[in-house]
């Protein structure tokens, strides 16, 4: 009798033992899901590298889709036949925004350059500037959003989508505007690619502000 006796008692003490590491160190954890969704982004914000992103980007998509742009001549006339028109069969919207784009491609004589903007005439008989080429700081989304090869959708933390433009940003500003601000002299041809954001029609279609990531003088 004593004997079982101690057995239960043995077996007790075990089973109390076995609680008591349980609780202070569980099998598994149970996450809220929205702390678990919020720590698989930092994990993800962490791990992503943006330069090293817009280097592949930059090489094997963003310079080989020149070819997709729209001409600047065709594009100037459609809008100034009607812009709304224009906007629906060569502009890019994204999301709910107002704000749309423009990939667009052409060549120009510079009429005059002021301290951020190369002015140019792109049509033959054109007295007033057609075309703002961005040669001061760049901000804004115009070139990530406006070529269509990025679709927010593909990433799930949009704080990475964000500094993929920056990204960009800092790259046209230090690889592609010192070559424009050396070379655009009036009266200098200049060839270009780049987009245009459009946020007020009443200022942004006429000239087009082009934010370039290629330019060449001719």
């Amino acid at each position: 009798m004593k004997s079982s006796r101690q057995r239960w008692v043995i077996r007790g003490t075990i089973a109390a033992a076995c609680v008591v590491a349980l609780w202070f160190w569980p099998l598994f954890h149970i996450v809220p899901l929205e702390q678990a969704k919020q720590e698989s982004l930092a994990a993800e914000a962490e791990s992503f590298d943006p330069a090293a992103f817009v280097e592949k980007f930059w090489d094997e998509q963003l310079i080989p889709a020149e070819t997709r742009a729209v001409d600047a001549q065709k594009l100037i006339a459609a809008i100034e036949e009607d812009h709304a028109k224009a906007r629906k069969t060569r502009g890019r919207s994204v999301g709910l925004s107002s704000t749309y784009y423009y990939f667009i491609s052409g060549t120009g004589r510079v009429t005059r350059v002021e301290r951020n903007t190369v002015a140019l005439v792109i049509r033959q008989g054109a007295d007033d500037a057609e075309v703002l080429l961005e040669s001061g700081p760049i901000f804004g989304n115009a070139v990530r959003d406006g070529t269509g090869l990025l679709d927010v959708n593909d990433y799930g933390n949009s704080q990475d989508f964000n500094r993929i433009s920056s990204g960009i940003n800092r790259r046209i500003e230090a690889q592609v505007l010192p070559s424009l601000r050396e070379k655009a002299k009036v009266g200098v041809t200049v060839r270009f690619v780049g987009c245009v954001q459009v946020t007020d029609e009443t200022t942004d279609l006429s000239p087009l502000r082009v934010v370039p990531f290629i330019v060449e003088a001719q």
